[in-house]
């Protein structure tokens, strides 16, 4: 007999849908049950990263151009921040560490907006209200919102080399120079 899983706006109905995820190896599938911050934050990493390729491709000498075209082109791929989500969390090891922790509720203590779900291997997992009601994850939040402001930094810098190498090129009459070798950290 299958029971159905608690309401997800209650904190154990986000967990057990979070271990399911995680049971089953579907990390994207956990985006829904992130907090705002974080869905946010992810969406925010493959936008920066779209709009960086953008000005590499369109300005940028090679061997720079495939470098970087290269190490974004994954989250460029993604097809949403479920997507980015579920690259970071590979890359990352998330779901190996969530695996290696999760179990059943023990209980769940709740103080206003704010979550824990205690395991019954004495684990706290954070959780936050968000504005529609469901419960969110709030354990990848500061590693997705430091992703994120990377991101917008390197895309400040690509922005200012792209510039910089478009100055060149229309000064050397539209012929693309050797590059100011670049980075983006």
């Amino acid at each position: 007999m299958h029971l159905p899983f608690p309401s997800d706006r209650t904190p154990e109905g986000a967990y057990l849908r979070i271990a399911k995820s995680v049971d089953e190896d579907h990390a994207r599938e956990m985006f829904a049950y992130l907090e705002t911050d974080a869905q946010w934050a992810a969406y925010s990493i493959r936008d920066a990263r779209t709009q960086a390729s953008t000005r590499v491709a369109a300005s940028y000498p090679e061997p720079q151009r495939a470098q970087l075209l290269a190490a974004y082109a994954p989250i460029v791929r993604a097809a949403d921040g479920a997507d980015v989500f579920a690259l970071f969390a590979a890359q990352k090891g998330w779901i190996t560490s969530l695996r290696r922790d999760l179990s059943s509720v023990a209980h769940v203590d709740v103080e206003g907006e704010r979550a824990s779900v205690v395991t019954s291997r004495g684990t706290r997992y954070p959780f936050r209200r968000r504005d529609n009601g469901i419960w969110g994850i709030t354990l990848f939040t500061a590693q997705l919102l430091g992703e994120s402001e990377r991101a917008a930094r390197d895309l400040a810098v690509v922005n200012a080399a792209a510039d910089d190498y478009d100055r060149a090129a229309h000064a050397a009459g539209g012929a693309r120079p050797a590059g100011i070798p670049t980075t983006t950290r």
